[in-house]
């Protein structure tokens, strides 16, 4: 559809306000109008529907989408992997995600073939590999396994979970090889993880100083460093040396978030995954030693949230999810719904997480000019977010103005 109206739909334009009835024009891909339709253009009807801006899920991993211990111990073919990455994008899409960032695990070839339409998926930003301190979160070798072999197990063009850098100017050569290979912002591991092989949530690794080299280079290509960081010093420690965003920040405290607040670093709780692991630790092809890691994790993660918004923190959304199973991606939303409002957890997904992205002219809200990314719900989710986490729900898709999901 080149040109058309949809018409009938309550639109909640994901600015926070209650939706509205009125009709939405769109041509050549974007947002041209909202208000009574014109004459011209196909008209797409959605009474009954709810329309939201397209989701946004700000922390994914396309490239962890066959079951982590075989894909990391050469147990998957290749072709495999790649058709387990395109199934996931386009289970994104069919549920009602229609951009997501990446935050570790994919090279720049899918990225690309996603772009140019060759296989159905949102629109992707993505970090290329996770920059890692030596031996610390990201790395999943064998005991035994040399270090410098870990580059082995990428799989050029299509995944490379990580790099190891042991010292500052190891580093600096890696995020340039990252941008390089089509990063378009880095994220480092400052502390140790949930899905760790050598490493514990009480860890932090990297200096503020090392920390800054990628913040640096950063900069010089006008993007920024995004931090995995669960405890609160490691979470200190990169908001200190100039990161722009924290992903989990389970053991947040008042003053680092307040300093958050201060300096503009924007947060993405991830409470999905903690549950995946939880309910599922073997269907991501993990040892049951990792549920240990996750007990507690959501409790903590949640003051950590209430904590963020009472500093005034900006609070994005994302889901974490690993493995096979990132069909129900909406889930992440249902589980933010319990903990804020359906209203606050949709802006999280939309217009703050376009913010978070560097998209905030483009996606995230639902107004003339804006790229036409929308989902047209069955029911209202807002009144019920359960609706939000069931991809059968989004009837309709729209990405940049193209029909990619239709069950009408």
């Amino acid at each position: 559809m080149g040109c058309f109206q949809v018409v009938g739909a309550a639109v909640a334009d994901g600015s926070g306000r209650d939706p509205v009835d009125v009709d939405v024009s769109i041509e050549d891909g974007r947002i041209t109008r909202l208000g009574a339709a014109g004459a011209h253009g196909a008209r797409l009807d959605a009474e009954g529907l709810t329309m939201t801006p397209g989701l946004i899920d700000a922390h994914v991993h396309l490239g962890l989408s066959s079951l982590i211990g075989p894909q990391f111990s050469f147990r998957i073919s290749a072709a495999e992997i790649a058709a387990d990455i395109f199934a996931t994008a386009g289970a994104a899409l069919d549920a009602g995600f229609t951009t997501v960032r990446d935050t570790g695990g994919i090279d720049g070839g899918v990225v690309t073939t996603i772009a140019k339409g060759k296989v159905r998926g949102p629109r992707v930003l993505s970090c290329g590999p996770v920059q890692c301190q030596t031996g610390g979160h990201g790395y999943y070798g064998a005991d035994w396994e040399p270090t410098e072999l870990w580059s082995s197990h990428h799989v050029p063009g299509l995944c490379a979970l990580s790099m190891m850098s042991g010292n500052a100017g190891e580093l600096r050569a890696n995020v340039r090889e990252a941008f390089r290979r089509g990063a378009s912002f880095l994220k480092l591991c400052v502390t140790g993880g949930v899905v760790g092989a050598h490493d514990r949530l009480t860890d932090t690794q990297f200096t503020v100083e090392e920390i800054a080299v990628a913040v640096q280079e950063a900069a010089a290509r006008g993007t920024y460093v995004t931090v995995h960081a669960h405890n609160n010093e490691g979470i200190r420690n990169a908001v200190e040396a100039g990161a722009r965003c924290v992903e989990h920040g389970t053991d947040l405290d008042a003053a680092t978030a307040t300093l958050m607040a201060t300096r503009e670093v924007a947060l993405v709780p991830t409470f999905a995954v903690v549950e995946q692991l939880l309910h599922d630790t073997a269907g991501a092809g993990l040892d049951e030693s990792t549920r240990d890691r996750v007990l507690g994790v959501r409790e903590r993660m949640t003051e950590a949230l209430a904590v963020a918004k009472e500093a005034g923190v900006r609070i994005g959304l994302g889901s974490d999810l690993i493995g096979p199973a990132q069909n129900r991606r909406g889930e992440e939303l249902r589980l933010r719904a319990e903990l804020e409002t359906p209203m606050e957890a949709l802006v999280a997904a939309t217009k703050t997480n376009a913010e978070i992205l560097g998209l905030a002219g483009e996606v995230g809200v639902i107004a003339p000019g804006r790229q036409a990314d929308f989902v047209l719900w069955k029911g209202d989710p807002l009144e019920d977010p359960k609706i939000f986490a069931d991809p059968a729900n989004a009837i309709v898709v729209v990405k940049a103005g193209r029909v990619v999901k239709d069950l009408r």
